[in-house]
């Protein structure tokens, strides 16, 4: 790819060319520049190196100095009278879904506190 000739680049403006030559840096207002990049604190330093230390033991941490330890079982499964219970309670649950209330007597209920009538409520209340 050649290089453009003259004629070919763009063509500045006169008063853009004339306000660039004119130009005075001492027009232009002081400002202060404001660092956004904030650094750490000496403390966030210090909590990342101690994480780092942590990281570092447990990674080359040697597990061939741990100890041989033997595990108790803490929930021992039921024993046989506990079992033998617990079926008994699932034959009376089962008895009572099952029941045939067709094999009951019929029953007469007699009512022994029978409300007073009428003429009694009213001897009393004339008495």
């Amino acid at each position: 790819m050649a290089a453009p000739s003259l004629k070919d680049l763009p063509k500045v403006d006169d008063n853009l060319k004339s306000q660039l030559e004119g130009f005075s840096a001492s027009r232009l207002s002081h400002t202060e520049t404001k660092e956004k990049n904030v650094l750490p604190s000496a403390a966030d330093l210090e909590t990342e190196k101690n994480q780092q230390n942590l990281f570092a033991g447990i990674e080359s941490f040697d597990s061939t100095k741990l100890k041989k330890a033997e595990t108790q079982e803490k929930n021992p499964l039921p024993d046989k009278d506990a079992i033998n219970q617990e079926k008994g309670q699932q034959q009376l649950i089962s008895g009572i879904e099952n029941f045939d209330a067709s094999k009951l007597k019929h029953a007469e209920t007699q009512e022994k506190n029978p409300l007073p009538t009428k003429e009694i409520i009213e001897q009393e209340k004339s008495a």
